[in-house]
């Protein structure tokens, strides 16, 4: 599908220059200090959440009753799952797998989204042998005791 980028003012200021592109592209409308929105058909919106939902729940069916192929399909569109131990690994592909079946079907991808993010920085830490050692090391303590809120102290 095509996209389309307009500034958010265009839109403002005369949404007939905006709409017609509707019919063939999504729209993106770039705000200066906001996020960006983003227009839509709603059949495309739907056909969206509807393959996604397909596609979810088809990778859960096979990681239940094949993991090792679940994972192998999730480790070529996620290479990085790579640096992560063995042990980890699994629970990454089962943390993404419930986290992305739950978004397609609510249509909420927030949290898969900061799941995939927080496991691709995992993985990076891992990747590094240096700090992989330094994080799995005791840490030498908790550090000065801070006062509680309102002055005092436990």
């Amino acid at each position: 599908m095509a996209v389309r980028t307009f500034p958010y003012s265009s839109f403002l200021r005369g949404p007939t220059q905006v709409l017609p592109s509707l019919d063939h592209a999504d729209v993106i409308l770039e705000r200066r200090d906001e996020e960006n929105l983003v227009l839509m058909r709603q059949e495309r919106f739907e056909a969206t959440l509807s393959g996604m939902r397909l596609a979810a729940r088809s990778l859960a069916v096979l990681a239940d009753r094949h993991r090792p192929l679940a994972e192998e399909a999730l480790a070529e569109e996620l290479p990085w799952l790579h640096w992560l131990p063995e042990s980890e690994r699994h629970s990454c592909v089962r943390e993404l797998l419930a986290d992305l079946i739950a978004g397609a079907e609510t249509g909420l991808l927030l949290p898969f989204a900061r799941s995939l993010a927080s496991w691709r920085s995992t993985a990076e830490a891992w990747s590094d042998p240096q700090m992989a050692s330094e994080l799995q090391d005791p840490f030498a303590g908790d550090g000065p005791e801070l006062p509680l809120p309102g002055g005092t102290s436990s």
